[in-house]
C-alpha cells in the first residue's frame, strides 16, 4: 500500500507531526501513536523518530473494526450487551492516562467493517469512550489522514489520485496558513456574534442560523491539531444557536455518507433534522445523549491548496470557502486557558453548568459550501459580511481589525 509514497516523504510528514504539531518530545514523554496496521508506513517513521529522541512510542494498533480505536469495535455492538459494554478495562483508562502525547493516524483498510451498527449499543459504546476521548483533548494531540484503498473507494477515486491529494496536502508547510487566517482571526475574536445565511436547494428558502460568540477564546489553526490544517473556530454559546441552516457536502461518519443535512435549531436545540442521504447515520449521531442535540463549534475552512473536497472531516472542513458546525461537544479551549490544569478543568465545569460549554460522546463536523455552485449565501461577524477571494475567506478592508489580538483579553 504504501508503496506509492517514498521514504523522503514519510519523514517529512514525521517531522512536521512531530517537531511542529506536537513541539517536538524529550525523553520524558510518552507518544501513543494509534492507527490500524494498513497506516504501518507513518506509524513507523514517527516511532523511529520518537525513539531516537529518548522518548517512548506506545503503539496502539487499531482492530479493523473499530472506527478510530474506541474502547469497543463494530464486534460489542452487534454481539454484546450495554452491560457488557460498560465493563471498560481499566488498563485502557491507565494507558491514556499514561501518555503525554498523541499522534493518531486516521485510515481503514475495510470502513464497511464498522458502519451500521445496532444503535443502542453503538450509542453505548460513543458514551463510554467519552472519558476516554477526554483524556486525550487535555493532552498534545494531532490527527493525521493516510490514504488506504478503503477510503479511496469511499471517495469514488484511485488509490493513486486519492493518494496523491493526501499526500501533497500534507507536504505542505502548515506556517503558511498563519498569515492567511489572520485577519479572519482577528475579526472573529472581537465580533459576539456568527450569522450563517443559506439557500435550501430543494425549496429555495433562504435560511438563516445566528449564535452568540461573545467572551469566546477563538483557535486559529495552522497543524497544530489537524494535519493537514486550514481552519479558525470556536465554540458558541450553547443555549444561543437559533435558526436553520442546510449542509450540502458529502460527509464520511463511521463509513457511512452523511449529504444534504438540514436542521433547526431553538434555543441551543436541535429540534428537526432531515438527511438527503445518510438519514439514520446522522439520527443515530444526534440521538446519543443530550449534548448530541447541540452545537459545539463554528469554524471557517481557510486552506485552499487541498486539491479536492473530499468527503473525510479532516480534509473537507479545512476547504477554503466552506464554513463547518458540530454536532456535539464543545472544545473546553474556547472557554479557559488550560483546560487540562485543575483549575482550568474546573473553570470548565462551571461553564457547562451555565450551559454554556456542551458535552457530549459526539464531535462531527459537517459542511457548507460558499463556493459557486454550494448552498451557502452569505457568512457575518457581528454586521460584517465576509467576501470570497482565490477559495479564502477575507475580511472587507475597511473592516480589518489593525491591532493584534490581546490573547488575555477575554480572560
Amino acid at each position: 500500500m504504501g508503496s506509492s509514497i517514498t521514504k523522503e516523504q514519510l519523514q517529512k510528514w514525521a517531522d512536521y507531526l512531530v517537531d511542529y504539531s506536537l513541539g517536538g518530545v524529550t525523553k520524558d514523554d510518552v507518544v501513543m501513536l494509534k492507527g490500524e496496521h494498513i497506516t504501518w508506513p507513518l506509524l513507523s517513521a514517527l516511532q523511529d523518530k520518537i525513539f531516537a529522541a529518548g522518548a517512548i512510542a506506545d503503539l496502539n494498533i487499531v482492530a479493523p473494526d473499530n472506527d478510530r480505536g474506541k474502547v469497543w469495535g463494530a464486534s460489542m455492538a452487534r454481539f454484546g450487551s450495554e452491560e457488557q459494554i460498560a465493563k471498560v478495562p481499566q488498563w485502557h483508562v491507565d494507558r491514556y492516562k499514561a501518555m503525554t502525547k498523541y499522534i493518531e493516524v486516521l485510515g481503514a483498510e475495510s470502513p464497511e467493517l464498522y458502519a451500521d451498527v445496532p444503535e443502542e449499543t453503538g450509542q453505548a459504546i460513543m458514551r463510554v469512550d467519552e472519558p476516554i476521548k477526554t483524556l486525550r483533548i487535555l493532552k498534545p494531540w494531532v490527527l493525521t489522514l493516510f490514504p488506504t484503498q478503503g477510503f479511496a473507494d469511499m471517495e469514488g477515486m484511485t488509490l493513486e489520485r486519492y493518494a496523491e491529494v493526501v499526500v501533497n496536502a500534507s507536504m505542505v508547510d502548515p506556517r503558511l496558513l498563519d498569515e492567511v487566517e489572520e485577519d479572519i482571526y482577528r475579526l472573529m475574536h472581537k465580533s459576539k456574534t456568527i450569522r450563517i445565511e443559506t439557500e435550501h436547494p430543494h425549496t429555495g428558502k433562504m435560511l438563516e442560523l445566528k449564535m452568540d460568540i461573545d467572551k469566546r477564546n477563538v483557535i486559529k489553526c495552522t497543524g497544530k491539531r489537524n494535519f493537514p490544517d486550514g481552519e479558525v473556530f470556536t465554540s458558541p454559546n450553547v443555549p444561543t444557536v437559533e435558526g436553520e441552516i442546510f449542509v450540502d457536502l458529502p460527509v464520511s461518519f463511521v463509513g457511512v455518507t452523511i449529504q444534504g443535512i438540514y436542521l433547526r435549531f431553538e434555543k441551543g436545540k436541535i429540534v428537526e433534522y432531515k438527511a438527503d442521504k445518510g438519514f439514520e447515520t446522522l439520527q443515530k449521531i444526534i440521538e446519543t445523549d443530550t449534548g448530541s442535540h447541540s452545537l459545539g463549534e463554528v469554524a471557517l475552512g481557510m486552506n485552499n491548496g487541498i486539491e479536492e473536497v473530499l468527503k473525510h472531516p479532516l480534509f473537507v472542513e479545512k476547504v477554503g470557502g466552506t464554513l463547518h458546525i458540530a454536532i456535539g461537544a464543545s472544545y473546553p479551549e474556547c472557554y479557559v486557558k488550560n483546560p487540562s490544569s485543575e483549575e482550568g478543568e474546573k473553570e470548565a465545569e462551571e461553564f457547562f453548568k451555565k450551559g454554556l460549554l456542551n458535552k457530549s460522546a459526539q464531535h462531527v463536523d459537517i459542511v457548507t459550501d460558499f463556493r459557486p455552485g454550494g448552498s451557502g449565501r452569505a457568512v457575518y461577524l457581528d454586521n460584517v459580511k465576509l467576501e470570497i477571494e482565490n477559495n479564502i475567506w477575507v475580511v472587507p478592508e475597511a473592516h480589518k481589525v489593525k491591532n493584534p489580538v490581546d490573547t488575555d483579553s477575554r480572560w
